[in-house]
């Protein structure tokens, strides 16, 4: 029976593929959390997972406090790229599938057009410097892993933007939403879905590859999206970037073109609507 190490157990992707984990009974699955598997600490990591002997390394641990980072450069990357280095070479060693989760925060946003696997990284934040350089390492020490870049990540369990809408929409009248950032949102129960059709296949195809559900949108057409189904009285206002200022810079455009996973791994990538549907059910 392969076993199966989950990284970052408790956050949002870790937390959907524990509840799918059961209908994989095949295999031995281990959820980690940050005692179980701690990427801060990497001699400690090292005994961890020469202690656990996975087959399969899902990484879906990761430093993921965007404008905190600005300020705790080192434990981004400490976390974000040595941690993953460290993942990399052992699974190199060992023989292990790796799948290392990466974030469209590798790009800058200056482009009009959905962003392929081979398109040019620019991160503009500490968060998206710490994550392409953990790309980096990962396929320089294991050439054979797997990367998957998604974007606006959201799901029932954890903190996100959606549960951030639903709570505020409740509380107040009236709210603004930035408008000039596009992309597309992921419901981390479908990337976690995708993670698993990709262990189950036959093939195994190592390289970078996009995740996001489909349909091009705003944070504030997002926002609109979640009243209109939450059916929330809430009004809306669209506002720029420039009147929402954050410790750190976000691309202005970061949707992710997905014709790579889906014709390779055969994948069913859903339209955003219908997602985020399940978030209300």
């Amino acid at each position: 029976m392969k076993k199966i190490l989950v990284t970052g157990a408790n956050g949002q992707l870790g937390s959907e593929l524990n509840v799918l984990s059961s209908n994989y009974t095949q295999y031995e699955w281990v959820f980690a959390d940050r005692a179980k598997i701690t990427l801060n600490d990497l001699d400690l990591l090292q005994t961890q997972l020469n202690e656990i002997q996975p087959d399969i390394i899902l990484n879906c641990g990761a430093y993921t406090a965007v404008d905190k980072a600005e300020t705790e450069k080192e434990l981004a990357f400490t976390i974000n790229h040595l941690a993953i280095e460290l993942i990399a070479k052992y699974a190199a060693e060992n023989s292990v599938n790796l799948i290392h989760v990466s974030t469209d925060y590798v790009f800058d946003g200056s482009s009009s057009t959905a962003l392929g696997e081979d398109s040019e990284t620019n991160p503009i934040n500490v968060y998206g410097e710490s994550k392409l350089a953990g790309e980096i390492a990962c396929l320089r020490e294991n050439p054979n892993s797997i990367i998957i870049r998604t974007s606006w990540v959201y799901s029932k369990f954890g903190n996100n933007f959606v549960k951030t809408m639903q709570r505020l929409m409740q509380e107040r009248d009236e709210i603004n939403v930035v408008n000039d950032q596009i992309g597309s949102p992921t419901y981390a129960a479908d990337l976690a879905i995708a993670m698993i059709e990709i262990i189950e296949s036959s093939k195994w195809v190592p390289g970078i590859y996009n995740f996001s559900n489909e349909g091009e949108i705003s944070w504030y057409e997002f926002a609109l999206a979640i009243k209109e189904l939450g059916n929330y009285k809430c009004s809306i206002g669209g506002i720029p970037t420039s009147a929402y200022p954050t410790p750190a810079k976000r691309p202005k455009f970061s949707l992710l073109n997905k014709e790579k996973i889906k014709a390779i791994y055969n994948l069913d990538v859903p339209y955003y609507k219908e997602s985020l549907k399940k978030m209300f059910i």
